[in-house]
């Protein structure tokens, strides 16, 4: 079983020649409620800023919406039992707010943990380990009707919620985690919009990502009220492996700037006693600081936590504004249309990596999760690290024999877990890896149209169908050693 106290070292083979992982090593699999429960309007559940992003017209590829997305919410036995046959030890999912509190306040709906009591009930009964993270950036709409992450009172909203959740489920859960990339809730739903709840405004995007550190530690303490002593809390952040296209002054600049707003905005009061003062020179254009953060928030940001997640898909080349601007890297991390979620660093460009990339545009580079793994690990060396999202998108389909093919998915996690085995062996205290995603799902504003999923979802019929990658990935959890990307499963 996973183990929060005792560091180990690996062997550096399997004795078969195989990279071998530590004793005790986690192997998961991850996905978010909106994505694949589906039922959004059953039981009690309201809307959350995702119905309404996903029901506005143009904000969501094709009009897609998550009321079905893989009916995990009624098919969660299925999914379960699938997990056991992949053998899966772990299983990290997050809750929905509005399904547990509607309205973002007041008592918990009893019908909505419901469904997280059974689901809990069925993952430890098949021998997982349920992993629960508290917001996968669903907020409540009526919460952010009255004005969202950008307001204080959201982060006091979030740490009540927090306690209904442990006291529903802590007597079953050991591993918790607050929030799933803040990064993406404030700069993504406040600054460029191109997630919910589709607002554009630079400071409230600033305003958020502090109410969202706020709400992590109201979350904290309150779980550490409520859980029992061997409970682990964790925050998962998609720290961005910022790399300058040149040694230029000015994309070294470039890079620090990035850095601070994408990274240390988070790092730093959560794990180094601060915002950094670089992010708040770069921004004091857009807001008064001193303002914002009021006498003991930081202290209370900054409670100590467990286990640090670390979301990774790809590096961040950045370079500062040229007269071609930067050949344009895709994707959300780096926004679309005419408004940045890099407040304060708006001239800044981010060119695409040379090399392969996946459905997403994103370039493939395993190194740069390992130099994330280690910049983290030497930076904060009693901390122990989960990689709670990996994984990779691809243009899946079914063959004639009803199977799916996915090779390049295969070299894309052999090559990562690869990385992270490296990592270990220079001495990084990683305790698991979360493989994204166990389903194929609602892919947030690119709709059902990108597959990330070990398994393929049938979306008319629901059918769950194992990729090969599934069937690799379950070796690997099987024997806790990477076999070669063509070895048979």
């Amino acid at each position: 079983m996973f183990s929060a106290t005792a560091r180990t070292v690996p062997a550096t083979d399997g004795g078969d020649g195989r990279p071998a992982f530590p004793q005790g090593f986690l192997w998961g699999a991850a996905t978010a409620a909106y994505q694949i429960e589906g039922a959004a309007a059953e039981d009690g559940r309201t809307p959350s800023v995702w119905d309404t992003f996903s029901h506005t017209p143009g904000k969501v590829r094709a009009g897609d919406t998550g009321d079905t997305a893989a009916d995990h919410y009624h098919r969660y036995r299925d999914d379960v039992a699938l997990m056991s046959r992949l053998g899966l030890q772990a299983y990290r999912f997050s809750l929905s707010w509005s399904r547990i509190q509607p309205t973002g306040r007041g008592p918990a709906l009893e019908r909505g943990l419901d469904f997280y009591r059974r689901l809990v009930d069925e993952l430890l009964t098949a021998g997982i380990e349920p992993v629960v993270t508290l917001y996968h950036w669903d907020l409540p709409q009526e919460l952010e009707d009255q004005g969202g992450w950008p307001r204080r009172d959201t982060a006091e909203r979030f740490g009540e919620y927090a306690a209904l959740a442990a006291d529903a489920l802590g007597d079953r859960v050991r591993l918790w985690t607050t929030l799933n990339e803040p990064w993406c809730s404030a700069f993504l739903g406040y600054g460029s919009g191109v997630h919910a709840p589709g607002r554009t405004d630079p400071a409230d995007a600033l305003r958020a990502a502090h109410h969202l550190n706020l709400g992590h530690g109201r979350a904290v303490s309150a779980l550490r009220s409520a859980l029992p002593a061997d409970a682990r809390l964790a925050i998962t952040l998609n720290l961005h492996q910022v790399r300058a296209r040149s040694a230029d002054p000015a994309d070294l600049d470039a890079a620090r700037r990035i850095d601070a707003v994408g990274n240390r905005i988070f790092t730093g009061p959560i794990l180094a006693g601060g915002y950094p003062a670089d992010l708040r020179a770069d921004t004091a254009h857009l807001l008064d600081w001193d303002e914002l953060v009021r006498p003991g928030d930081v202290p209370a940001i900054g409670a100590p936590i467990d286990l640090l997640g670390i979301n990774y898909y790809t590096p961040t080349l950045v370079t500062a504004l040229t007269t071609d601007g930067g050949r344009p890297s895709p994707g959300d991390a780096h926004g679309t249309g005419d408004h940045s979620p890099w407040p304060g660093s708006e001239h800044v460009r981010f060119p695409l990596p040379p090399g392969d990339t996946t459905a997403m545009g994103w370039a493939i580079d395993p190194s740069g999760l390992y130099d994330l793994i280690t910049d983290v690990s030497r930076a904060n060396p009693d901390l122990p690290l989960l990689i709670t999202e990996n994984g990779a998108a691809f243009e899946d389909t079914l063959d004639p024999e009803g199977e799916v093919a996915d090779p390049e998915r295969i070299a894309y996690l052999h090559a990562h877990l690869t990385a992270v085995h490296r990592a270990i062996t220079d001495g990084a205290d990683v305790r698991g890896y979360f493989l994204w995603s166990l389903l194929d799902n609602f892919e947030w504003a690119h709709g059902y149209s990108k597959r990330f999923g070990a398994v393929y979802v049938d979306y008319p019929t629901q059918r769950r169908i194992p990729k090969a990658s599934a069937h690799w990935y379950a070796r690997v959890a099987r024997t806790n050693t990477l076999p070669a990307v063509d070895e048979p499963s």
